[in-house]
């Protein structure tokens, strides 16, 4: 050795000494997520973009669109993501509760404004049905029951959240189903909830559950017009159970 010392060149993932930086505000600026959006519009930017708009600062060495990625990547899609609670999301690498409640807020606002689309659609097909809460229910960890109750012209005019757990006669009572009916003076209205597995096949709780509601809806003089559970696209099945279309509610 001469006693000249090797040159040492930065490696490419040598973030401090290769003067490469992940933060936002180090990019060409017409590629940052908010000026892109405003000079190209929404739809120029990728998921990671949009949700780095939401997550707003990232952490050492992971911007915002790296921690929105890393998201995307782990969960497989937005609406997996978008079916996680608050408390669960908050947990991830590089979010916090505030940054969680920012994306949960905008998951919310994109189903709303779905439903806002169908609004004046009415509700008569397990297909619609299914169009309309599959979003919102298909991609929960654990089963939720709602209730849609709809006017005269069976457009949608509000749900309730019955019961979040399985389904059963105690969770999904006539008593609780039929409780938002009354309430909103409606002409009727439909069961909803998910089987987290992805199947859709019902239980003999579902059965139960459907039957019983047959019943008091005759009772009551409401129209029970079906009962759906939302499951996920597979090859060879419909992603959703409709007990209507099964001949089980008449």
């Amino acid at each position: 050795m001469n006693g000249i010392m090797p040159t040492r060149f930065p490696l490419p993932c040598d973030n401090e000494t290769s003067g490469f930086s992940s933060r936002i505000q180090d990019m060409p600026y017409d590629q940052r997520p908010r000026e892109k959006l405003a000079s190209l519009g929404p739809a120029a930017l990728d998921n990671s973009e949009l949700m780095a708009l939401f997550i707003s600062t990232g952490t050492k060495g992971r911007s915002a669109i790296d921690i929105g990625r890393a998201l995307i990547s782990k969960y497989g899609s937005l609406g997996a993501l978008g079916g996680l609670p608050v408390a669960e999301l908050s947990k991830e690498k590089g979010m916090g509760l505030a940054k969680a409640s920012k994306l949960a807020a905008a998951f919310e606002l994109g189903t709303r404004v779905a439903r806002e689309q169908l609004r004046d659609t009415p509700l008569d097909t397990p297909v619609l049905i299914h169009d309309f809460f599959g979003p919102q229910l298909r991609h929960l960890s654990q089963e939720q029951v709602v209730v849609a109750v709809l006017d005269a012209r069976l457009r949608h005019i509000g749900t309730t959240v019955i019961s979040v757990g399985t389904v059963s006669e105690s969770s999904a009572h006539p008593r609780e189903v039929m409780r938002p009916v009354i309430t909103r003076g409606a002409h009727g209205f439909v069961l909803i909830h998910n089987h987290p597995s992805g199947d859709p096949s019902p239980s003999r709780a579902d059965e139960t559950v459907t039957r019983h509601l047959v019943d008091a809806a005759k009772l009551m003089q409401v129209c029970f017009l079906d009962h759906v559970i939302i499951g996920k696209p597979s090859p060879g099945r419909l992603p959703y159970y409709s007990f209507r279309e099964a001949g089980l509610i008449p």
